[in-house]
């Protein structure tokens, strides 16, 4: 979503996203919208982002973060937030996700899952939507919340007009 609209109709477009994939969830149809060739396991990414969640180090904020990343090659890999007393250096669970997938030879990944045992969706904060956009420039986002509902979207709605290794000079 590019363009300006209002927050109503941001409202209204977010409740119909969690409706229909809550929907398409319980009907156990998410795989079967898929029509890439390496369709993509939803079901299998949200369990490995709550799981993750649970090994989450979160001491100072308690606010615990999972994450799964689905990898081009099929794989499917997890990381969890890990907190530090000198607070900026705090890992997200997106970034140790993809740092994980990058230390096993994985260069691009085509789907991102954010779990969090809040009552809102924990969406990708800007330095992992920088990451994300690194490796997988139209990667699909979904943020799952403690009740299960999930919000769907595409890195490219959360970070309009990213920059990326295309806008470096390559002299």
């Amino acid at each position: 979503m590019a363009d300006c609209r209002s927050r109503s109709l941001l409202t209204s477009t977010f409740k119909n996203r969690v409706l229909l994939v809550y929907l398409l969830k319980k009907t156990d149809m998410v795989e079967s919208c898929m029509s890439t060739a390496n369709p993509i396991p939803w079901n299998s990414l949200y369990e490995a982002a709550r799981a993750a969640l649970d090994k989450a180090y979160a001491p100072y904020s308690s606010y615990k973060v999972g994450a799964a990343i689905f990898c081009s090659d099929g794989t499917i890999v997890s990381g969890s937030n890990v907190e530090n007393a000198s607070y900026g250096l705090a890992l997200c669970a997106e970034r140790n996700a993809i740092t994980t997938a990058v230390h096993q030879g994985i260069r691009h990944i085509s789907a991102v899952v954010v779990a969090s045992n809040d009552a809102n969706f924990a969406t990708p904060c800007g330095a992992c939507r920088q990451v994300i956009n690194e490796f997988g420039p139209s990667c699909l986002v979904h943020c799952i919340n403690k009740s299960g509902q999930i919000f769907e979207s595409s890195l490219s709605e959360l970070l309009p007009y990213a920059f990326g290794p295309q806008n470096l000079d390559p002299s």
